[in-house]
């Protein structure tokens, strides 16, 4: 369980991984030491996984977003499915889900080219039933900040 000076930490470390332990030290009250100590706990716990770099999809020519949902037959090869997507050039995140469509699939490319040889692929892997495919004009929000409370 995290206390409220832990949820500070994480939401500051959402905004700016780049922010100093002096920097969270002074914001929370606390001395950059103790900062460093409640981090490596979260991180030993599991709860911060990593560090990060934003970076804009289009200035490095991967403007196009696309969802592509995937159907599967039997349902019950989902596992082996979901391992082989995380596999696939330019699949950024995999999502396991109920209902008809067992998989939702976010794509970066750089065109519908490239979106078609990405959904040709997926279309290949044994058990793709099925897929269906919707672009986005434009991502209004993206955000990997989960919201904290203590």
């Amino acid at each position: 369980m995290i206390d409220d000076i832990d949820a500070q930490i994480l939401t500051m470390l959402q905004e700016n991984a780049r922010t100093s332990n002096a920097e969270i030290a002074r914001q929370v009250g606390k001395t950059a030491s103790a900062v460093f100590e409640r981090i490596k706990k979260l991180e030993n716990a599991g709860i911060v996984k990593g560090y990060t770099a934003v970076v804009d999809p289009a200035a490095l020519g991967r403007a196009v977003l696309a969802y592509v949902f995937i159907r599967l037959s039997p349902h019950r090869m989902a596992r082996t499915v979901g391992e082989q997507l995380v596999e696939v050039a330019g699949v950024q995140e995999v999502v396991h889900m109920t209902g008809e469509e067992c998989f939702l699939v976010k794509v970066r490319c750089k065109d519908t080219e490239a979106l078609e040889r990405i959904v040709m692929r997926i279309n290949d892997i044994e058990t793709v039933s099925g897929t269906r495919t919707v672009i986005a004009f434009r991502a209004m929000r993206e955000s990997l900040v989960i919201p904290v409370e203590s």
